[in-house]
């Protein structure tokens, strides 16, 4: 499989899973704001959500500029990634319907922290192949947040494995700088 392939592909798959997270999101049951507030729980959520796999999205294509192979490896755990990210829209319904519940909220961040190991072993297998220099840094400081999210929201409140995850997105924001550097490069020549 080339490697254009292998990026329409996860694209498409991540379009869908975006897709099928708005239908999680519950219609409300009237026509006035208290009704539209009703279901904020819901829409609240989901903007987490979106934003999760938006950003995994973003990471997923800028990384993919870096490599020029793909193995087998490559593929396989590039499927995980996928897999990984097709649970959102489960844990995303049901957390949203009990948002202070520990066993929702315990899906919902071991499905970050699954999709964040599942990442950094894509990232493994790719350097693999293409004998490329990465950061593993930032990617490492999710997992050690994705755990200690689910650590203190089994311990002290499960809310906070929601939060912890929220607080998380802000690393994810900035771009790596050395990402960005290559492929304003590469773009200029």
């Amino acid at each position: 499989m080339s490697k254009g392939r292998l990026e329409a592909f996860s694209d498409g798959v991540m379009a869908i899973v975006i897709t099928i997270l708005v239908l999680s999101i519950e219609v409300p049951k009237g026509d006035s704001l208290r009704d539209l507030g009703n279901v904020g729980q819901s829409l609240f959520i989901y903007l987490i959500s979106f934003t999760i796999v938006a950003i995994y999205w973003h990471n997923h294509h800028h990384f993919f500029h870096l490599i020029k192979n793909i193995d087998g490896g490559v593929l396989w755990m590039n499927s995980l990634f996928l897999f990984s990210l097709t649970l959102f829209p489960f844990a995303t319904s049901w957390v949203s319907q009990n948002l202070f519940s520990l066993y929702p909220s315990v899906l919902y961040g071991v499905v970050i922290l699954l999709a964040d190991i599942v990442f950094l072993g894509l990232m493994f297998s790719t350097k693999k192949c293409n004998a490329i220099s990465l950061e593993y840094k930032k990617t490492l400081i999710s997992i050690f947040f994705s755990v200690l999210a689910l650590i203190l929201g089994i311990v002290i409140e499960p809310f906070l494995i929601i939060l912890v995850n929220v607080l998380m997105l802000l690393l994810w924001v900035v771009p790596s700088k050395k990402i960005e550097k290559y492929i304003y490069s590469k773009e200029k020549n």
